[in-house]
């Protein structure tokens, strides 16, 4: 059944991502993560399929639930049951270190997400695919 989303309910996603993020443990995923949800950290990884997957990449990639960030975003479009969103996160006080995103969240019927994909960019890093990925690029 296909779901669909308004702008409402995607802030509200969002704003229960950043909450699950600032919640110790892992057990909290559930409430915005299918249990078969596949979660790409960027466009040219593998994905992390399945809870328990991405609670395993959610510990390993976080410094704890009480690290020193804040979070900005903008709900680019909303289409039937796909959402695009501009994150901005800025971590330590004093920033130390920043990033934008685009995520592209794919709901199921409940509201959970059960696509989860992230374009990240830093401010020092290069956008142009390293030449040790494998990926051909067009010349």
């Amino acid at each position: 059944m296909l779901t669909y989303m308004d702008r409402t309910q995607v802030t509200g996603w969002v704003q229960a991502y950043e909450n699950v993020w600032r919640t110790p443990g892992t057990d909290a995923l559930a409430s915005i993560f299918t249990e078969d949800a596949a979660y790409l950290q960027g466009p040219y990884q593998e994905p992390v399929i399945g809870l328990p997957a991405i609670a395993r990449m959610w510990e390993g990639e976080r410094t704890g639930p009480d690290e020193v960030f804040r979070m900005t975003s903008d709900i680019v479009a909303v289409e039937g049951n796909t959402a695009v969103v501009r994150v901005e996160v800025f971590y330590g006080e004093p920033v130390d270190k920043e990033y934008r995103d685009l995520w592209v969240i794919r709901f199921a019927a409940d509201g959970r997400s059960q696509s989860f994909e992230e374009w990240p960019f830093w401010p020092s890093r290069s956008i142009t695919v390293p030449t040790d990925t494998g990926v051909r690029r067009s010349e």
